[in-house]
Parts: structure tokens; sequence; C-alpha cells
């Protein structure tokens, strides 16, 4: 399966800085700290920031490309997926056995992602809608709000609940897998054979 040749441009460079980002991330939000929370807060809405720029800056610098429309939400979902999975291991307040929420939030990515090759190979255009748009940026404000809960209760501002972070996570899973259903009910077609596609196209031009 051939995949789209790496095109290096500013939208490009935004893209891929998200995934740089993640270590980065990681390393603060582990600390524990108010200090920690919020550099590692600020990290994450820089690189969520750059979501829109690369968009932005691909059309209005008349850049888009195959590779970029690739890349961008592959990006999108490393970043989310370190974070939930930064967040779930680190938080106390979730057990080794709510790590089902991170095989479907990542199981549903990397299913759309193999649907995005399987489109490209087949020469077809992946259906979009403004749920996936929707569930991504839900995500990240999710995200936002959690580590803001920790900054403040390591902050000693306010001491939310153990169980919000966990009710906010059961939120984001829930969407993301509808999400993910949604996507398989608009692309079944790219599952089927090209060979079968051929013939069920013959058949009907016959008719």
């Amino acid at each position: 399966m051939k995949l789209p040749k790496i095109i290096w441009n500013v939208p490009t460079i935004l893209s891929f800085s998200r995934v740089v980002l993640i270590p980065i991330f990681i390393y603060f939000l582990s600390r524990k700290t108010f200090d920690g929370c919020l550099i590692a807060l600020i990290v994450f809405i820089f690189a969520s920031f750059t979501d829109m720029l690369d968009g932005w800056s691909a059309r209005k610098l008349k850049q888009e490309s195959e590779f970029g429309a690739f890349i961008d939400p592959l990006a999108d979902k490393c970043l989310v997926i370190s974070a939930i999975i930064a967040i779930i291991i680190l938080d106390s307040g979730f057990e080794i056995f709510d790590m089902w929420m991170i095989f479907i939030i990542a199981g549903r990515d990397f299913l759309l992602t193999y649907m995005r090759m399987l489109a490209i190979k087949k020469n077809k255009q992946l259906r979009t809608s403004r749920l996936g748009k929707i569930k991504t940026a839900f995500q990240m404000i999710s995200i936002v709000i959690i580590i803001m809960i920790y900054m403040a209760k390591r902050g000693k501002i306010f001491a939310a609940h153990e169980s919000i972070p966990y009710w906010i996570m059961l939120a984001v899973t829930i969407f993301t897998a509808i999400s993910g259903i949604r996507y398989l009910y608009t692309n079944w077609e790219l599952f089927i054979p090209t060979k079968i596609q051929q013939k069920n196209q013959q058949k009907k031009e016959k008719i």
C-alpha cells in the first residue's frame, strides 16, 4: 500500500510539531505539580492550536497536498491518544481495568487510519462528517479541563471530586465510539474487495 509522498512545507511542519511536543507534554504532566501541570497545559493548548493553524496555512499558502491531508489527522490522533494514556496511567483515580477506554479510543483511530489508507489505495475519498471534527474538539477540550482540575487541586485552589476526570474520560470514550461507528456506516464500501466492486459495477452497466 503506497502512502502519499512526504512534502515538507509549512502545514506539514506544523503537523509534525504536534508529535514532537508529545514527550514534552507527558514529562511535565508526570511531575504532578502545579507548575508541571501549567506547562503541560500550555504545551497541549499550543499543540492543539497548530491543528487549526496547519489547515489555515495550507489554504492560505496554497500548500494543500495529499500527504498533508493524511498526516494532519494522524498527528491529532497521536497527540490526543498520548494525552489520554498519560492521564489514565498517572491519575490514581483510574484503575488498571480502565484501560479499556484507551483501547476503544485508540482502536477507533487506528481503524480510521486504516480506512484512510484503503481510500488512498482505491483512489477514493474517505467520507468525513462534522461529527469527526466535533469529536476531536471534544477530546481536546476534555483533556484541557482535566489538566485544569489537576492544577486547581495541586495549587490548592479547590479540590474537585476524584471521580470527575473518570466521568469526563468516559464521556470522551462514548462519543469517540459513536464517531467511529458513524465513519464505518458511511464508508463500509471501502472494505469490499476491488474485484467484487468491479464485478458489481459491470453488472450495473449491463443493466
